[in-house]
């Protein structure tokens, strides 16, 4: 398999080859379950398209709480199907398709009660270990175990005395969602598939009642493509309905979105080695390891307002304040939140009024002869979702297609990752960066970490972190620019690296020389630039803003006095 590059001269040839032939499918929305789609449908020899109208993972793709679970408590809501599914991609991911980007995680599990609560948990734990192992693909990761309540404050010495009894300990894993996204997108690009960010459908072509193609916006330039498809699956997570409007049609279900809100917190501030879950009155909350940090989280509350810019208010970030000190021994307050990022789940309407309650199953219709659309579920089952989206549009492809093969292909970084793991200290001497950089970049490219030293052997100013955010390399921002499909500064600082969330300044203060090195790779001049970092501390503010707000509707009016840098 070749690397794909997603540079912008790669962005613009593929828009044209779009417009060029028609495609088998064509794919509308770059969140994880679109850019899975691609990747499936590619992989079965078909011409495919993927289009997304923002950024890769723009949307609840890179907001969400980066796990990557079997779903602990839909084992409570008796939904063994879903969890048996999603532990067997669990599994999968882990071990064959994506070691570099997929990690174990351990969660600690205060119990409150003696006797029959330990029983009650371990018992759904010992069940989920079970179902694990069952899937075929469930041994990478450690059995749980039960703590007393004095091994349980060595493991986690942040916990109240008084908070707890005892404990479970349970292994899942976790991702950077939205890395693993655009780590889809390339490996779906090298098979084969034209990828463009940035480029927004606008209308769908239509011969009598058949959908067959689409009206393409280029958000950047502003040209229009008629972009022709013998079928189209729309994967636009929250923004499904909105997408079916535009062919004047009512949908088979709707979508409700739910928003969830995350702190990230530094790593002193929490003194545990291990992540933990706790029960809340409305769902459960996870406090997880993230590097240098934790994230804290999650809310679950209805959202009806504006879906690319969800806002998280002032109550939200004390909600979530209020139910994690109920257990820390040394509370957080609102001057040890680094970052706080907002998300939208998209959830099938209709089963209950409570969004906390709705099903995370995922549904596929064929509204009209050409159109697909999938939609509900969740991020660990993306590659099932997939499955069943381009199984239903072969059905109108009138043709022989293979069976799906996405079991079977390693995303691209996983060939050779953990060779290259075991030689880092040996790629730490040759290349002169310290062994823990060499394991940075290892964990976030994989064997496309070789791509990234290449630039920095070509230019060694690249090898050095950036200066507010030293985490990262410079190197990793022209990478971005040059293999990522990074468009603008925001592109960078919010999903191609974490810097957004990762630092108190938010960002801010890495801006100028993030802009500077992007500059070269996007053909920017001064202009562009300085409209880039003002944008992008605008954003900054907004968010801040908004977040001093006490509910929903005034957090979202603050947010939206930052505006995107290309309005769509």
């Amino acid at each position: 398999m070749r690397t794909a590059t997603l540079g912008p001269a790669q962005r613009a040839e593929a828009l044209a080859r779009m417009a060029e032939r028609e495609l088998d499918i064509l794919v509308v929305g770059g969140g994880v379950v679109g850019a899975g789609t691609a990747l499936d449908a590619a992989t079965r020899g078909l011409f495919t398209g993927l289009v997304e109208a923002r950024d890769w993972a723009s949307g609840t793709s890179s907001r969400s709480s980066k796990l990557i679970h079997g779903g602990l408590r839909y084992l409570e809501m008796l939904d063994f199907a879903l969890v048996r599914e999603a532990l067997k991609e669990r599994g999968l991911l882990l071990q064959r398709l994506a070691p570099h980007l997929v990690k174990p995680v351990p969660f600690l599990y205060p119990l409150a009660h003696r006797g029959w609560e330990r029983w009650y948990a371990g018992s759904g734990v010992a069940l989920y270990d079970a179902m694990s192992v069952s899937s075929g693909h469930g041994r990478g990761l450690p059995v749980h175990r039960h703590l007393s309540h004095k091994r349980a404050l060595q493991v986690a010495p942040c916990l109240k005395k008084d908070a707890l009894v005892g404990a479970l300990q349970y292994y899942d894993a976790q991702m950077d969602d939205a890395r693993y996204v655009m780590t889809i997108v390339r490996t779906a690009a090298a098979y084969g598939a034209q990828v463009a960010n940035r480029a927004r459908v606008v209308g769908f072509l239509r011969e009598g009642e058949r959908v067959v193609g689409a009206r393409v916006q280029d958000v950047e330039t502003g040209g229009e493509y008629e972009i022709r498809a013998r079928q189209i699956v729309n994967a636009t997570g929250v923004w499904t309905d909105d997408t079916q409007a535009l062919i004047g049609e009512r949908g088979q279900f709707h979508v409700r979105a739910s928003k969830g809100i995350h702190l990230v917190v530094p790593k002193d501030r929490i003194h545990s080695t291990t992540g933990l879950i706790l029960r809340t009155e409305k769902s459960v909350l996870f406090v997880i390891p993230w590097g240098r940090h934790w994230i804290v989280g999650t809310t679950d509350t209805d959202w009806d307002l504006d879906k690319a810019h969800p806002a998280a208010s002032s109550a939200d970030i004390d909600y979530l304040l209020e139910h994690v000190n109920s257990v820390l021994a040394t509370p957080l307050t609102r001057d040890d939140v680094q970052g706080v990022y907002a998300g939208l789940r998209p959830l099938l309407a209709g089963e209950s009024d409570a969004t906390s309650k709705l099903s995370r199953e995922h549904t596929v219709a064929h509204p009209v002869p050409g159109l697909v659309v999938i939609a509900g579920g969740k991020y660990t089952t993306y590659r099932v979702m997939a499955k069943d989206a381009v199984d239903e549009a072969v059905h109108g492809l009138d043709q022989r297609v293979a069976e799906c093969v996405t079991e079977d292909v390693p995303l691209a970084g996983a060939e050779g990752y953990k060779a290259l793991w075991n030689a880092r200290a040996r790629i730490a001497a040759r290349t002169g960066l310290h062994v823990a950089r060499i394991e940075h970049l290892l964990n976030r490219y994989g064997s496309l970490a070789e791509e990234l030293l290449e630039l920095v052997v070509a230019d060694p100013a690249l090898g050095e972190p950036l200066a507010a955010a030293d985490d990262y390399l410079r190197a990793e921002v022209v990478y971005a620019c040059t293999h990522e499909g990074a468009r603008h500064l925001d592109d960078v600082l919010t999903r191609r690296t974490r810097i957004s969330i990762e630092t108190f300044d938010r960002g801010t203060r890495s801006a100028s020389e993030a802009a500077a090195l992007m500059a070269p790779a996007l053909g920017w001049d001064e202009e562009q630039i300085a409209k880039e970092i003002a944008h992008y501390e605008k954003r900054v503010e907004a968010e801040r803003e908004s977040q001093r707000q006490p509910d929903d509707l005034t957090a979202d009016a603050a947010r939206l006095g930052a505006p995107d840098i290309v309005p769509l």
